[in-house]
């Protein structure tokens, strides 16, 4: 999933009937669409003031560059790996 990030305090909200939370742990949430599912956010509880948000919910052009992938050992045979990227691999 390709995300960028920003202060959350710099996040004005306009749609908020249709935001939900999910927690998966007890350290990350979720923020996603409670009518389409779409997922746009997550936050940390060691990072509050941080929002990663996903990229595929900002509107064109985005002006987002790629800089870094994360678990390349799990990348799909699908998948092309840019090497000029810093890569993490976090294997298990």
């Amino acid at each position: 999933m390709a995300a960028t990030a920003c202060d959350a305090a710099a996040i004005d909200f306009v749609a908020k009937d249709s935001l939900q939370w999910w927690s998966r742990t007890p350290t990350v949430d979720y923020g996603f669409c409670n009518l389409c599912g779409s997922s746009l956010f997550w936050r940390a509880a060691d990072k509050p003031d941080h929002l990663s948000i996903t990229a595929g919910s900002l509107d064109h052009p985005t002006g987002l560059h790629t800089y870094e992938a994360l678990f390349v050992a799990e990348a799909g045979d699908y998948h092309e790996l840019d090497p000029s990227l810093l890569q993490h691999t976090y294997d298990h």
